[in-house]
């Protein structure tokens, strides 16, 4: 993207650059925990209370920037080829930035917000500490903040995004434009597609085992759904790469 110049002043490279900087940053921290386990034998959160809020406060940032960038540029490349002008002239340069920054404004303090009520306990360690916090990561952060809101958004607009493209395609537009839409377009179904697949196996299964929760004397069933939790979460996990 930044050494072509019809890149570089394409608003939907600019949230996919971002996306990417946000996913690679969250990995960082994914990985400096699986570091610290496998040097130490755990991650520090259960020790530090400093370490256990900060770990509560990055990594559900670059999570929700990473979920709502993808968002953005659905929304954008919908927007950018409609065939209505006043909803073209909605997407500006300085709109991308802007929306930019209020995703990321809004990430930092939900997770600040958030982060400053995990506090380390000696049976469980590092856990939120309110109740009400509690309910609202198990009713809406992870099913609807983190999981069915952003896979609903993207599906939709993207499927509008096509439409508009096909129409497109039909008009008569310059070559440069035309291709610009259809190569944007596709890469950003392609990776629409990767966060659905591989992102709602996890959320069903997290919604699951929430409604649902699942008692150690039943073994034989504990360790299915624990197996399943795994592959889903590392499922989940490709969607930083």
């Amino acid at each position: 993207f930044s050494q072509l110049k019809l890149f570089r002043t394409n608003r939907n490279a600019f949230y996919l650059i971002s996306e990417s900087i946000s996913s690679f940053l969250f990995h960082f921290i994914f990985m400096t925990l699986t570091l610290l386990t496998a040097i130490y034998g755990d991650d520090g959160t259960g020790r530090f209370p400093v370490w256990c809020k900060l770990r509560y406060i990055l990594g559900p940032t670059f999570a929700v920037v990473t979920y709502y960038m993808i968002c953005s540029v659905t929304v954008d490349e919908y927007l950018s080829t409609n065939h209505r002008p006043y909803l073209r002239q909605i997407c500006t340069v300085k709109s991308t930035h802007y929306v930019s920054f209020l995703i990321v404004l809004i990430a930092i303090v939900h997770s600040v917000i958030l982060g400053l009520f995990f506090d380390i306990r000696q049976s469980t360690g590092c856990v939120i500490s309110n109740p009400t916090f509690v309910q609202y990561t198990t009713v809406f952060y992870y099913p609807i903040l983190i999981g069915f809101l952003p896979i609903a958004i993207t599906s939709l607009f993207s499927c509008l995004a096509y439409r508009n493209v096909r129409r497109i395609v039909r008009q008569q537009l310059p070559i440069i434009r035309r291709r610009l839409d259809r190569q944007m377009t596709a890469m950003i179904l392609i990776r629409v597609a990767c966060f659905i697949s591989l992102a709602l196996p996890y959320n069903i299964c997290r919604i699951y085992v929430t409604l649902y929760p699942i008692s150690k004397t039943d073994m034989m069933r504990y360790v299915i759904v624990r197996l399943i939790q795994a592959i889903t979460f590392s499922m989940s996990m490709a969607n930083y790469t």
